[in-house]
């Protein structure tokens, strides 16, 4: 089974993202990262990513006095969702970004709450580290 599939698989068992078990989300992430890697995929592509969601992180900062857990996700839930097109779209223009977009669609599917959101960063990010520490560009 490669990287791609194990992942798939322990979200499938998942109701939720923050249930994916983070020692699979680590070991996941650095075989996923090393799989882009040899793909060709450019940090660069990984990292668009990572930058909108960096944009949402700030929002939740910016946005999150006075407001419960609830409200706050309902603020960035939306953005999370069309997260799903801007990833098929670089997967569409460059070949090497679509595992990445098959795996983060499946993932911003189960993210139903800021804790998901939180391991959201969490495993994105690591698979940058990964990514770059196998070599990515």
């Amino acid at each position: 089974m490669n990287s791609k599939e194990a992942i798939l698989n322990s979200l499938k068992q998942a109701k939720t993202f923050k249930e994916y078990p983070i020692r699979d989300l680590v070991n996941h992430s650095e075989e996923f990262g090393r799989f882009l890697k040899n793909q060709r995929l450019e940090t660069n592509q990984i990292r668009k990513f990572l930058d909108a969601i960096n944009r949402l992180k700030v929002k939740l900062t910016q946005g999150g006095e006075n407001k419960s857990e609830t409200d706050l996700f309902q603020l960035v839930e939306p953005e999370i969702v069309l997260l799903k097109p801007k990833l098929a779209y670089a997967a569409a223009r460059v070949d090497a970004a679509k595992p990445l977009s098959d795996v983060m669609a499946q993932v911003i599917d189960k993210v139903q709450s800021l804790d998901d959101f939180d391991r959201l960063v969490q495993f994105i990010e690591s698979i940058i580290a990964y990514h770059k520490a196998a070599g990515g560009k």
